[in-house]
């Protein structure tokens, strides 16, 4: 009986000594931390850290941004600009002395062709004009003796239709030789000539020289071409989703053949249509006297976009995380253990045009422009604290 009570009191001692244990290793509830769950778009700093990463808040700005498009193109002369010299009625050269790149004036001569026609049209204009003078003043004689009734009507209608068709023959005869470059008004008979000069009808340069001494020429040959390059114009091409990127008036800059010096144009029209292989055309006019830049040459050239006002803010404060760019606005302040701390909160956005160090943001719906704090100076050392994890906030 002894050894039974000696047993159960070992029993119980055990008993109470392991509960004791038990009850001494747990610790009070309120003595254990709760552990905050930040959300995934929040980056939180302590008032040193945000010091030592160098923050700075401020406001969204409205500013004028005006991009470049970069866009490649050919130099053209205007129609007005650009001259085919032919002769009308042909001929045989006779004399010339230019070549390819020799600068001419307007009238300048720039041949010399020879044709028995070119006398024949000068006889027949001068010999209808000496007719047309005695048929002028039998019509003035007749009308007087009509008026007098001394001639009779039907005499004074043949007076008159010959005196008609012999006005029309001078005149017709008068454009002849002005086709081939003589004028009638001051033309007499101690003028005809076989031979006439073909003349430049504009100033510039000959492009090309397509005869030689003694070859007979059609009318439909091209002799000479001209190029002034005083007033030249770039055509250039852009694909179909710049198109609302391009307006009149904006100012270009190119290059030709990979020079360094800078020429100017001005955007005088747009294209109207869109080109099978979705680009279309624009068009600027040259400013300014380029002495290297002739017709056909291949440019490089910049535009400059129109200035607008957009919601932009300074490059560095938008970051690039995962394919995506985001800005960090001011949250909200706070304490915790008796220390200061701030969250940032990241916001996605989309970026446009780049200009002087600032670029075009699109911001989400329901962001409020007055009163956001938008991290300025900083925000690469708040995505760094968000990418570690930790390593910054605490």
């Amino acid at each position: 009986m002894k050894k039974y009570r000696i047993l159960i009191t070992i029993i119980v001692s055990a008993f109470v000594i392991t509960l004791i244990s038990c009850s001494e290793g747990k610790k009070p509830a309120a003595e254990v931390k709760a552990t905050e769950v930040l959300p995934e778009d929040i980056v939180e700093l302590r008032g040193d850290q945000i010091q030592l990463a160098g923050i700075q808040t401020g406001a969204i700005e409205t500013r004028a941004l005006s991009g470049t498009l970069k866009v490649s193109g050919t130099v053209s002369a205007a129609p007005q600009n650009l001259a085919t010299v032919s002769m009308p009625l042909g001929g045989f050269v006779k004399s010339t002395s230019l070549m390819p790149g020799n600068s001419v004036q307007k009238g300048q001569a720039l041949a010399i062709l020879e044709n028995q026609e070119f006398v024949d049209i000068q006889q027949n204009f001068l010999e209808a004009r000496n007719k047309l003078e005695y048929a002028e003043a039998e019509f003035i004689r007749h009308t007087e003796l009509y008026k007098d009734d001394v001639y009779s009507q039907k005499n004074l209608q043949q007076v008159t239709i010959e005196y008609k068709n012999l006005k029309a023959q001078v005149k017709a005869l008068g454009q002849k030789l002005a086709l081939i470059g003589i004028n009638p008004a001051n033309f007499r008979e101690e003028d005809i000539n076989r031979a006439v000069a073909v003349t430049s009808p504009i100033s510039g340069y000959v492009k090309t020289v397509n005869i030689n001494l003694g070859k007979y020429v059609a009318p439909s040959d091209v002799l000479f071409e001209i190029v002034n390059s005083d007033k030249l114009f770039l055509e250039l091409t852009l694909f179909e989703k710049d198109a609302d990127k391009v307006t009149t008036g904006q100012k270009i800059r190119f290059f030709i053949n990979n020079e360094m010096e800078e020429h100017e144009a001005v955007l005088y029209q747009t294209g109207k249509s869109i080109n099978t292989d979705r680009t279309y055309k624009v068009y600027a006019s040259v400013t300014g006297v380029c002495k290297n830049v002739i017709p056909g040459m291949y440019v490089n050239a910049i535009i400059e976009s129109s200035s607008n006002k957009v919601t932009a803010l300074p490059s560095e404060a938008i970051v690039s995380f995962e394919d995506k760019d985001y800005i960090f606005i001011f949250d909200k302040n706070k304490e915790e253990g008796g220390k200061p701390f701030t969250e940032y909160r990241m916001v996605e956005v989309h970026k446009g045009v780049t200009d002087g160090g600032y670029t075009e943001i699109v911001l989400p719906e329901g962001l409020d422009l007055q009163t956001a704090r938008v991290v300025l100076k900083g925000a690469y050392n708040l995505l760094s604290a968000k990418k570690n994890a930790g390593e910054m906030s605490c």
